[in-house]
């Protein structure tokens, strides 16, 4: 039926305006995953291992879910990546016959890029890992590959740059980035770069002006070492250039 047998090997179990279908990766790989419904539920069970919830993507607009800490932190990291345009999770079920029996795995996400290119992503610590995992990790790149996806699996992120993100989350929306003269100032004092704390109070109240001055090291306008140390008062930021505020 078509010319890569693992187009056929290969099925798509997902949920499209609200029913289910099962077609071969041939036919279904052109879905817009990244608005798929996820295909199974995000459990609280009282006293469980997993850490389910919703996180709020400035990205899309839209709350994405996560079954673990791990899949929350990759979820900031992807909501900050000016590259991502789309997020969905656990969008769709893969099933396959491993030569023994009948196989099946759901992605932790599917990720729109703004070149139109497609990832899937796997997220895994690499303590965590066992056969059945790296299996179901080998079939889905073999899947990816088939249809000119990226695959990427993704374990735990540097300690440092993560604290940092989850302080700058909190300042994602775009209302932390108001008022708008306020952004431009800070643009026109980081300029040259300088000590977040000093740097602020020369634009104003650091009450008013801190939130838009994380919002901005957010968003990629202004830049620091988020990997080399935590955010303190004397962290060199500067301007990094994405944005109408740093043109």
């Amino acid at each position: 039926m078509f010319g890569d047998a693992a187009l056929s090997a290969f099925e798509l179990d997902f949920l499209e305006s609200g029913e289910r279908r099962r077609q071969p990766l041939g036919l279904g790989w052109s879905t817009r995953f990244e608005s798929a419904e996820p295909v199974r539920e995000f459990r609280w069970a009282k006293g469980g291992e997993s850490f389910p919830g919703w996180y709020y993507a400035v990205t899309t607009g839209n709350h994405v879910g996560y079954e673990s800490w791990l899949e929350r932190d990759r979820l900031l990291l992807l909501d900050r990546d000016p590259q991502v345009v789309g997020i969905a999770s656990q969008p769709f079920w893969l099933h396959w016959h491993d030569g023994q029996r009948k196989r099946r795995h759901a992605p932790d996400y599917f990720v729109r890029l703004a070149d139109g290119r497609a990832r899937v992503v796997d997220v895994r610590a690499g303590d965590r890992m066992d056969e059945s995992t790296r299996e179901s990790f080998a079939a889905m790149r073999r899947a990816c590959a088939a249809v000119g996806w990226d695959f990427e699996w993704v374990g735990t992120p540097d300690p440092v740059l993560m604290a940092n993100m989850r302080w700058l989350g909190r300042y994602r929306r775009t209302r932390s980035g108001r008022p708008a003269e306020v952004a431009t100032r800070l643009v026109e004092v980081f300029r040259e770069p300088a000590p977040l704390w000093s740097g602020a109070e020369r634009v104003g109240d650091r009450l008013r002006v801190l939130p838009v001055l994380f919002h901005l090291l957010w968003s990629g306008v202004l830049g620091a070492d988020l990997e080399g140390e935590l955010l303190g008062t004397e962290s060199l930021v500067w301007v990094e250039g994405r944005s109408e505020w740093a043109s």
